[in-house]
């Protein structure tokens, strides 16, 4: 549904952001984009949504080139920008305004999903809501537009920590075979137990590309009270308990992903990581 073939793309001609990138997301999966602040993961999800232009490569998005932004791609694509859009309307009738661009709005949804962020006064003026709550009103009518593809560039800054978890919640529900969903972050725990497939970015280089299940095939994590063999750790973090340790899974034992855990190990030790995952 999204492809991204040989990018290359800079702000400057000297300096390219992203060289030679490919990368293909299919249908039926929430992928989580991850990466520092400045590893270009906005200027990534703004080629997807045909509002950047590689200098080299070519993207499509549902069989349309991007950058055309074509009526076809436009009505059942939805971008959310970490930038907020603020008119100057009530929340009731942002849905008047604008849902006629997406034919498969639905407006119970849209006070549906309000009502899960706790917004049931839709007489509000949405310019003089607080930042948290002009981030539900618009991530409500994303999913109430039910898209194909709906992409989110940092949803959840503004966000306090049980709308977080409110966000979490309507995501999986609106998540079925026929939807893409990427979400970019660089608050990790965010997206904890939501997405299955997890990109990290950095330095304009995805490093990994890989499912949940595939993380925890290649990788075993554990809390360890003793001392360790330092030589057999990929990544290691100090808790109160003892310390939380990243290895590679040679005996194949079942574990549970910590996501902060694991993209914490990706930027600490990027190239063995690739090695172990490009094997």
């Amino acid at each position: 549904m999204i492809t991204l073939h040989n990018i290359d793309f800079g702000y400057t001609k000297k300096q390219h952001l992203f060289k030679e990138l490919s990368l293909e997301m299919q249908k039926g999966h929430i992928y989580g984009l991850l990466g520092k602040n400045g590893s270009g993961k906005t200027s990534l999800l703004k080629i997807m949504a045909g509002l950047r232009f590689p200098q080299q490569g070519s993207t499509e998005v549902l069989g349309h080139r991007a950058a055309f932004r074509s009526p076809e791609m436009l009505g059942n694509m939805y971008f959310l920008s970490e930038e907020i859009f603020t008119p100057t309307l009530k929340i009731k009738q942002l849905a008047q305004v604008y849902a006629s661009f997406y034919p498969h709005f639905k407006r119970e949804e849209y006070h549906h999903y309000l009502e899960e962020f706790d917004l049931r006064n839709t007489n509000l003026f949405i310019h003089k809501l607080s930042h948290g709550q002009k981030k539900k009103v618009m991530i409500a009518f994303a999913l109430a537009c039910n898209t194909d593809i709906l992409i989110m560039d940092e949803p959840t800054n503004g966000l306090d920590i049980p709308s977080k978890s409110i966000f979490r919640k309507v995501m999986a529900s609106a998540a079925n075979e026929d939807r893409l969903f990427v979400i970019s972050t660089h608050q990790v725990r965010d997206l904890h137990s939501l997405i299955d497939t997890v990109i990290i970015l950095d330095n304009g280089e995805i490093v990994v590309n890989a499912t949940d299940q595939c993380i925890t095939e290649k990788l075993y994590f554990q809390a360890v009270e003793d001392k360790v063999d330092e030589k057999e750790v990929l990544y290691m973090e100090e808790n109160l308990r003892g310390n939380l340790i990243v290895t590679e899974n040679k005996q194949q034992i079942d574990s549970h992903l910590d996501l902060e855990l694991f993209f914490n190990a990706v930027i600490a030790n990027k190239q063995r990581i690739k090695e172990i995952f490009n094997d």
